[in-house]
């Protein structure tokens, strides 16, 4: 909501109308397109956090 709202500055009702596509081309169009983390990055994030029981 604070990308829409926010930056793209966009009326709530327009917002609200938006695709989950059009909002990610929009994203896309001011940010550049994203990659996924590596392997590695994402096994030293679940060793860093890892599942565990809430108390």
């Amino acid at each position: 909501m604070a990308f829409g709202l926010g930056v793209l500055r966009l009326s709530s009702n327009a917002f609200w109308r938006m695709t989950p596509h059009e909002l990610a081309a929009a994203v896309r169009a001011l940010y550049g397109e994203s990659t996924a983390v590596s392997r590695e990055t994402l096994n030293e994030l679940i060793a860093r956090f890892p599942d565990g029981k809430k108390s």
